[in-house]
């Protein structure tokens, strides 16, 4: 029978509370192009994502193994470290949620655990060929293929349906989104819901409430579950207006071809072990499929801003994380003073956030002025067969023009 300490306790409901705001941070990845086209309503697209990733949560112990075992020493980690670890990756997840930008909950939270480990027992107890074979590959390597994978789809299903009837076919990728949308979710949960097992189970072992090497227990499982799947019913609008409408304006054939590419890349490094940021992959295939069709805008300064997030994520919850794991080294009311900052600060972010509310009734907006199609995008639209069942025949239109006029257009349901 687990035996709970006072502060191994206070772990992991922190634990779970970064799980909830991965939920919500986190909504974007499987449902923003399912918003923004249409496919469904807001409401509906977040619960059908909060309960597969509920039941994602189930399907594997890979990836939280990967954090439990792999990247830092269990020996000498004790539970303030891993609470230190969770207040850096807490806080760098509301920040960005904030100002809406898609950044990954996975980085933030090992960022915070690498931090507060060097912070506690030295560079020694991190084991750089994990982080870099499982984290730092994985990162770059991510988006990559899957923007790669969603715009060669992009470009495959404009080609295939260019004869077909357009309201069937716009329907019928409708549905392939929804169902794509589902698995984007599954593999959120099977991917994301696992890291925060993992780091529990870390706590577990750190406290010596389990054995070391072992699994996560059942209770933490469904935990973590629960939690991922509250938050990602809260829904977090902000990023979903980000990643749905910040970044490219897609048909709903570009958002099918980006959400499937991008489960297919989650779901194969869930099954390898890769502690893979399901941010990273969605924003890769977005892009991709923003790419892949003629005309099609990918607005780069909202993804020069992102991709800034993406690189300070590891580094700013590392920071935080190991100035928490100062503090509580400082005794019972230095781990005291710690939570009482996480708690205030969390709720001075949800105050701020009220100044400007976004939510299911206005998540559709426009999130970003327009700019001017760059160089990429021209040289890509250049190069690009024209959408399906529309203008074949006609000559193609510019990407300036078309730049300029899609923040008119609006795909109706």
């Amino acid at each position: 029978m687990e035996s709970f300490s006072l502060i191994l306790a206070i772990v992991v409901v922190t634990a779970l509370a970064f799980d909830f705001t991965n939920g919500f941070h986190d909504t974007a990845n499987a449902m923003a192009t399912t918003i923004s086209t249409g496919a469904m309503r807001p409401k509906a697209a977040v619960a059908m994502s909060a309960v597969l990733n509920l039941v994602g949560a189930f399907l594997s112990v890979e990836v939280a193994n990967t954090i439990s075992k792999g990247l830092v020493d269990e020996a000498g980690i004790r539970p303030e470290v891993i609470f230190a670890a969770l207040v850096g990756a807490i806080l760098w997840n509301l920040l960005t949620w904030l100002v809406g930008l898609p950044s990954s909950s996975s980085h933030a939270l090992m960022g915070g655990l690498i931090g507060a480990t060097i912070a506690s027992a030295g560079v020694g107890a991190v084991h750089g060929d994990v982080l870099v074979t499982k984290v730092l590959i994985p990162a770059i390597v991510a988006p990559l293929v899957a923007g790669l994978a969603a715009m060669l789809a992009t470009r495959l299903t404009f080609s295939l349906g260019r004869k077909a009837e357009g309201k069937a076919s716009e329907k019928g990728y409708r549905a392939g989104q929804i169902a794509s949308a589902g698995l984007v979710s599954l593999a959120h949960g099977t991917n994301d819901a696992q890291k925060t097992m993992g780091v529990i189970t870390l706590a577990l072992v750190a406290g010596g409430a389990v054995a070391p090497d072992s699994d996560p227990p059942t209770w933490v499982i469904l935990s973590a579950g629960v939690a991922i799947a509250l938050g990602t019913y809260l829904g977090g609008w902000r990023i979903i207006r980000t990643m749905g409408k910040g970044l490219t304006d897609l048909q709903p054939q570009q958002g099918f071809a980006a959400q499937t590419s991008a489960a297919t890349v989650i779901l194969a490094s869930s099954h390898l072990g890769f502690s893979l940021s399901t941010t990273h992959s969605v924003s890769g295939a977005v892009m991709g499929a923003g790419l892949g069709r003629k005309g099609g805008v990918v607005r780069w300064s909202t993804a020069t801003r992102m991709f800034v997030a993406w690189g300070l994520t590891l580094p700013a919850a590392a920071l935080v994380g190991a100035l928490a794991e100062y503090v509580t080294g400082f005794g019972d009311w230095g781990t005291a003073v710690v939570a009482v900052f996480l708690v205030a600060s969390s709720a001075a972010i949800w105050k701020i956030s009220r100044r400007e509310v976004v939510d299911h009734t206005n998540v559709n907006d426009t999130a970003a002025e327009e700019e001017p199609a760059g160089v990429v995008t021209t040289a890509m639209a250049a190069v690009t067969p024209p959408p399906a069942g529309t203008t074949a025949d006609a000559p193609p239109i510019p990407a300036q023009a078309t730049a300029e006029r899609t923040h008119s257009t609006t795909t109706t349901v």
